[in-house]
């Protein structure tokens, strides 16, 4: 028989505080709810190996809204010696936040200015071309003008006709081209117009469709410190971590069917698909842990 230890006692308060039964948590940290009772009754000798005790208590901790570090330190005599080996790399559950290399960050903060530089040079080309052509023109017609009056040439009407024939053809060639461009333009603008819509709605899950796109973009923004797990269609794991205050992280679904996203603090998490800001079809106050499908069709 064993009974609640102080960290026990710790563990089991903020998870209730945090409105959460061990089904629900089992569902956020993917541990099996014997385990979860395991570590609130400090039962450790049913874990399947010595290092899984400070790893299941670690995403506990993560999934409650505790500070992992501080409760080992405040609880170490509680954690038997064994136990407090540091964990190997893979047995982490949370995905490092991905940096950026520094020269590449350096060519990403450049590219802003010398963009900014080409188009300067290109509207300086463009008025001196402009300016240089209207400068010509007129020279050019004065000759010409003096040029017909030296030798008493006048066009005759019919050349005029004929002249005024070509103008017009010219300009209807012209208005016709516009025309095919601007059907183009909307073409485009209709394709690219993607639609993100709810399809269904059931206690705490949601389903929505994504069409008329050809990518699919997924980022989910933190404005605390929300648990958040990514899937694919498939059930592969992509991501699962606390995301912090202010961070994101993105996943790029554009060859995948379906995107699967099990989020803890709803009321904290944003989730954007290509840009575009999803509205949850469920209030994140009245509903804070959530899991949010988006079923994606490519478009043709």
């Amino acid at each position: 028989m064993f009974y609640l230890t102080e960290l026990g006692n710790r563990l089991k308060e903020a998870r209730e505080a945090k409105g959460l039964s061990l089904e629900d948590l089992q569902e956020l940290t993917k541990i099996q709810k014997r385990y979860l009772i395991g570590i609130e009754e400090g039962n450790y000798s049913m874990m399947p190996g010595k290092f899984y005790v400070r790893a299941f208590i670690k995403q506990y901790c993560e999934a409650v809204g505790l500070d992992s570090e501080e409760i080992f330190e405040q609880y170490k005599s509680e954690v038997p010696s064994v136990y407090s080996e540091e964990l190997p790399e893979q047995l982490s559950r949370v995905q490092s936040r991905k940096t950026i290399p520094a020269g590449d960050s350096k060519v990403v903060e450049m590219l802003p200015k010398i963009l900014v530089a080409v188009l300067v040079i290109g509207v300086a080309i463009l008025i001196w071309v402009l300016v240089s052509s209207n400068m010509s023109k007129p020279d050019s017609d004065d000759k010409k003008n003096d040029k017909q009056n030296e030798v008493g040439y006048n066009k005759s009407d019919e050349f005029n006709k004929e002249e005024e024939k070509a103008d017009k053809k010219q300009d209807v060639k012209k208005e016709d081209t516009s025309d095919k461009k601007d059907d183009a333009d909307d073409a485009v603008d209709e394709k690219t117009d993607q639609e993100l819509a709810v399809v269904s709605t059931s206690g705490k899950n949601s389903t929505y469709e994504l069409k008329n796109t050809d990518t699919f973009k997924l980022k989910v923004t933190s404005k605390g410190s929300p648990w958040v797990g990514i899937n694919n269609g498939e059930g592969k794991l992509l991501f699962q971590g606390t995301i912090n205050k202010n961070e994101s992280q993105e996943i790029d679904f554009t060859n995948e069917k379906e995107a699967v996203i099990n989020v803890g603090r709803a009321y904290e998490t944003e989730i954007f698909v290509n840009g575009e800001k999803l509205e949850y079809s469920i209030s994140p106050t009245e509903m804070a842990t959530q899991l949010v499908t988006i079923q994606f069709t490519k478009a043709e």
